[in-house]
């Protein structure tokens, strides 16, 4: 409650706006928007709404509902997320918290041997960067094909049609950086 009253006069002051207008706005008394501040109150979801509103924002921000990332950015290796395997047996994992408000989605890829990434990586809209991690990568980006070594990056543009192997006995593991959030 009390990062609520604190988002709220924050948002507030931001905008040049007094208490007392706010209070006018959202149709309570000037002293019950302070105790909201101030976090000795806590306003009806319908106030907050109001207030949501006259400050141009969503209640979503003031709640605080887009500050996992400011308040969480780390992710140590062995808590990375599990999302799928697909047939040929790669296997996706996520690399950071998950967070409505992100631009961009990081994921390690490791693909066994004759390991793709079919069902995984897919044309859309946004921008792609990958950088092998260890083995190797055979990755096509429309009908031309690279060959990547530990410590090369691939950067593109996701609408192309792209995909990638790895033909070695090895396990290859790629970073996959998507932009915007894809799955």
């Amino acid at each position: 409650m009390n990062r609520l009253g604190e988002r709220i006069k924050k948002r507030r002051e931001f905008l040049k706006m007094q208490l007392n207008d706010l209070a006018k706005k959202v149709g309570i008394s000037p002293s019950a928007l302070s105790q909201i501040e101030n976090a000795k109150a806590f306003p009806s979801i319908v106030t907050l709404k109001n207030i949501a509103d006259n400050l141009h924002s969503k209640v979503g921000e003031l709640i605080g509902e887009n500050e996992t990332l400011g308040k969480n950015p780390l992710l140590r290796f062995n808590e990375k997320k599990f999302v799928q395997e697909n047939e040929s047996g790669t296997s996706l994992y996520l690399l950071s918290h998950h967070d409505h408000g992100k631009l961009m989605e990081t994921y390690l890829i490791e693909m066994k041997k004759n390991g793709d990434v079919s069902g995984i990586m897919s044309s859309h809209p946004g921008q792609e960067f990958c950088h092998v991690l260890y083995g190797e990568v055979e990755f096509t980006l429309d009908n031309t094909t690279f060959h990547l070594e530990k410590g090369d990056s691939f950067y593109y543009n996701s609408d192309v049609p792209h995909s990638a192997l790895n033909r070695k006995k090895k396990v290859a593991g790629m970073l996959w950086i998507v932009t915007p959030p894809s799955i």
